[in-house]
C-alpha cells in the first residue's frame, strides 16, 4: 500500500478490469449492434477518463456524456489517445453559444428540439460543411427529444436538415428495467415508426436494461450506463455484472455505552444492551446518504457493523458490540461497499436507487484504479 492510500481517510477503489469485462458481457449480448458506453456525470462518478481510456483499449468506439463541458474536458484529456474512430454524442444538445466548440472539439450532439436543429444548422452554415449530429425522439419520456408530431413535421419540410448529418436516432426507455411493464413494447413501437422516417441513420434505443429487452429493442447501437458500473439491469433477476467499486474508510474509535443511552444527531437510536460503539471516517459529504440512517451496515473483516444513530457529515456510528477485540484496530480499514455488499445492496439499505449512490460518492476519497498491466 503506497504513503498515500496509507494516509487516506477513506479509499474509492475502481476495478476497470470489471467495467471493460460488463462492456464486453453486454457487447456480446447485443451483437451485432455495436456497443457504446454511457459516461456522464464522469463516468457515474467513477472517473471519466480513467473509464474511457480502459474501453477505447476495449474497443468501444462511440461514448455519451449530458453535457459540452463534460465532452470538452473528455476530448482535451485524451486528445493524445483518441482514435479517429471514436465519437462522443452530447445527450442534452448544444447550450446556446457553445455550437461553435462543440464542433471544434469534434463533439455530436444530440438534438432535442426545433431550436437546436435550427442553431445546428447555423453553425454548419459557418463553418462551410455538413455537421453530425443525433436526433432524438421522446416515445413516452417526456423529458428529452423531440415529440412524434414535430419530429414528422420536421422531415416534411423541405431542406429542414440541410447542413446536418444524421447520425443517430435515438430515444430512451422509461421502464426498461421492468421487463413486465407494457410501456416497453408501447416505446418500441412507437419508436420504430419514427426511426423508419429517417432510414440512413442508425437506431439507437436500448440503455443498460434495455439491452436485456431482447433484440427487437438493440437496432444498430446500444448505450448501456448503469449496468457497467455494476448496477443490476432487471429488477428482481440475478445481477450479471460484475461489481466495480469498493469504498473503504477508516476506524477512527470506540467506547461503550450502557443500555438506554443515546448515539448520534438528535438520539434517534439507543442502545438496548451494554454496547460498543465505533466511529467510522466516512459521512454524507463523501455521498454516504443520510437516508442510511439507523438502516444500513458497514462491514469490518467480514462482519456487519449496524449503523446506529444519524448518518454525520463526516462520521457514522455502529455498533461493534459483537466484533472480536482483535479487530479493533485504529485506522482499520472498514468495508463501505464491497463484492459481498455491493452498492445494489447499500441502495436498497439507504432507500434509494444504485445511481443515487454512486454519483453522490465526494471528492475526498483517495482513489486508486485497478486495471490491466
Amino acid at each position: 500500500m503506497t504513503d498515500a492510500i496509507s494516509a487516506a481517510a477513506a479509499i474509492l477503489t475502481v476495478d476497470l478490469r470489471a467495467i471493460v469485462h460488463n462492456w464486453q458481457l453486454l457487447s456480446a449480448r447485443a451483437a451485432p449492434a455495436r456497443c457504446g458506453a454511457v459516461v456522464k456525470a464522469d463516468a457515474y462518478g467513477l472517473g471519466a477518463e480513467e473509464v474511457v481510456r480502459a474501453l477505447l483499449s476495449a474497443g468501444c468506439r462511440e461514448f455519451f456524456v449530458a453535457l459540452v463541458d463534460e465532452g470538452v474536458r473528455l476530448r482535451g484529456a485524451l486528445a493524445g489517445a483518441w482514435p479517429p474512430d471514436a465519437r462522443v454524442h452530447v445527450l442534452h444538445g448544444p447550450t446556446p453559444g457553445s455550437e461553435a466548440e462543440c464542433a471544434a472539439r469534434g463533439l455530436v450532439p444530440v438534438l432535442n428540439c426545433l431550436e437546436q436543429v435550427e442553431r445546428w444548422r447555423a453553425q454548419a452554415r459557418r463553418a462551410g460543411h455538413p455537421l453530425p449530429a443525433a436526433i432524438q425522439v421522446d416515445t413516452g419520456m417526456a423529458r428529452l427529444g423531440l415529440p412524434p408530431v414535430t419530429f414528422q413535421e420536421l422531415l416534411s419540410r423541405h431542406g429542414a436538415l440541410d447542413g446536418v448529418l444524421p447520425t443517430l436516432v435515438m430515444s430512451h426507455l422509461a421502464s426498461a428495467e421492468d421487463q413486465a411493464d407494457p410501456t416497453n413494447q408501447l416505446q418500441l413501437a412507437r419508436f420504430q415508426a419514427l426511426r423508419a422516417l429517417l432510414p440512413a441513420a442508425s437506431g439507437c434505443f436500448a440503455n443498460s436494461s434495455g439491452i436485456f429487452l431482447g433484440r427487437p429493442y438493440h437496432f444498430d447501437l446500444v448505450r448501456p450506463g448503469a449496468a457497467l458500473y455494476g448496477i443490476a439491469p432487471v429488477a428482481g433477476q440475478p445481477n450479471p455484472m460484475r461489481p466495480v467499486v469498493r469504498v473503504q474508510a477508516r476506524l477512527i474509535q470506540w467506547r461503550n455505552v450502557s443500555a438506554g443511552d443515546p448515539v448520534g444527531y438528535n438520539h434517534t437510536w439507543r442502545a438496548s444492551r451494554l454496547s460498543r460503539i465505533a466511529t467510522v471516517s466516512v459521512g454524507y459529504a463523501d455521498g454516504y446518504l443520510r437516508s442510511a440512517s439507523d438502516r444500513a451496515q458497514l462491514r469490518l473483516n467480514g462482519v456487519g457493523l449496524p449503523v446506529v444513530g444519524r448518518v454525520s457529515m463526516d462520521t457514522v456510528t455502529v455498533d461493534a458490540t459483537d466484533v472480536p477485540d482483535c479487530l479493533l484496530v485504529s485506522g482499520a480499514l472498514v468495508d463501505v461497499i464491497d463484492e459481498v455488499q455491493d452498492v445494489n445492496a447499500l441502495a436498497v439499505q439507504a432507500g434509494t436507487n444504485a445511481y443515487e449512490i454512486l454519483t453522490s460518492l465526494g471528492t475526498r476519497y483517495r482513489r486508486q484504479y485497478i486495471q490491466e498491466q
